[in-house]
């Protein structure tokens, strides 16, 4: 499980054995079953952490007040999920997370995060560039949202995301993609 930490990680940056020991130091790992919550909307005890994806699938969403689901992102193997507005301020979570598989991660308190990231440059390079490329991926989706059609949305999550299509229902994606799922069995026909 750690090997996989490590390859995610020297993809931007090296580690020597003993910068990565001390780096897994500060993770746990937790398992969870499907359908279980990683974080609820309130919650305080496990907000304030960021969790590494080693295997399985999990969703971020939030739940109007009209009982209505919009799902924000899905996460799967080698991705990080964490309630980031809870992180940073400190605050109790704003959105769920739960798992669609069974999961397993490697989670580290957002302290711990900060800690290392001052005790080891090349870590707030990687998780600065970890944050950009969600910040990215964040706007493409908006912009998604806000200029392209049902049918550009789906396409573009296909090319996105190969593979997770397989592994989710048509009334996830078409949640995810805010479109009935009616919609989204015209478009996959």
């Amino acid at each position: 499980m750690s090997t996989i930490l490590r390859q995610h990680i020297e993809k931007i940056v090296p580690l020597t054995d003993e910068e990565f020991d001390r780096v897994m130091s500060h993770f746990k790992t937790r398992k969870l079953k499907k359908h279980q919550f990683l974080l609820q909307e309130g919650d305080t005890a496990h907000a304030h952490f960021d969790n590494f994806v080693v295997s399985g699938l999990l969703k971020v969403y939030h739940t109007s007040d009209d009982g209505h689901e919009h799902i924000l992102q899905f996460a799967p193997e080698d991705w990080w999920v964490a309630d980031y507005r809870a992180n940073y301020f400190e605050s109790s979570a704003v959105v769920n997370i739960s798992c669609l598989e069974n999961s397993e991660l490697l989670t580290i308190s957002y302290a711990n995060r900060e800690q290392l990231c001052k005790e080891f440059h090349k870590l707030e390079h990687f998780f600065r560039k970890k944050a950009t490329g969600g910040f990215v991926s964040q706007q493409r989706r908006i912009l998604s949202l806000l200029n392209n059609n049902a049918k550009e949305r789906y396409e573009e999550f296909l090319s996105l995301y190969p593979g997770l299509s397989q592994r989710l229902s048509k009334t996830l994606i078409a949640s995810y993609l805010g479109v009935s799922r009616e919609t989204l069995s015209r478009l996959s026909d």
